[in-house]
């Protein structure tokens, strides 16, 4: 029996009572939360991330569009997430969590359209994808099966319209990059 409630279910409940806020009560809460440049376009100001509100890098991850795109996020956060935090445990899937989520965000505002909003959590999930393929046989998970997830996940961010490849190319790479000197951490 677990003692205390896992980070990957927190995290679950978390985005999920955001969503459903912003589908209930505060419809106005996803577009102050969602990921956004920001600035002066022709039609008028926006705030954004490049008029200060840097929270939006990490609050993209509370807003979805719609509720296919949060299930189908939630289900891949709690197949994926729950055995790499068991491994790395919590502390260490914060980081690869948080670290990938803003890996996400910084990929879509730099490399991304100026004038689009960018909404949900797949680019943090695409990180614990990440985490998973580093830690993959430590773990006891089967590799093949994992990059073949990766691959089939990757070629539907490339041939589904709408979908921010670049957060989720961008996750994935923070999610090796942060859980690689997590793991492997040279003994002296």
């Amino acid at each position: 029996m677990k003692d205390k409630q896992s980070l990957t279910t927190s995290l679950i409940v978390l985005i999920s009572g955001t969503f459903l806020l912003t589908q209930f009560v505060f419809p106005d809460l996803q577009s102050q939360l969602a990921l956004f440049h920001g600035g002066n376009y022709a039609n008028g100001y926006f705030p954004g991330v490049n008029t200060g509100q840097w929270y939006r890098l990490l609050t993209v991850a509370l807003t979805h569009a719609g509720w296919l795109h949060l299930i189908f996020n939630m289900l891949a956060l709690y197949s994926i997430g729950t055995p790499v935090e068991e491994y790395v445990g919590k502390f260490r899937f914060g980081i690869i969590f948080i670290g990938s989520l803003l890996g996400a965000s910084a990929a879509s505002l730099y490399f991304g359209p100026q004038n689009v909003y960018a909404v949900g959590a797949s680019g943090a999930v695409y990180g614990v994808f990440g985490a998973l393929l580093v830690i993959g046989k430590k773990a006891g998970a089967n590799y093949q099966n994992i990059v073949g997830v990766i691959i089939v996940n990757l070629l539907m961010t490339f041939t589904i319209s709408g979908i921010d490849w670049r957060a989720h190319v961008g996750g994935l790479v923070a999610g090796v990059v942060i859980t690689y000197p997590l793991i492997f951490r040279k003994r002296t």
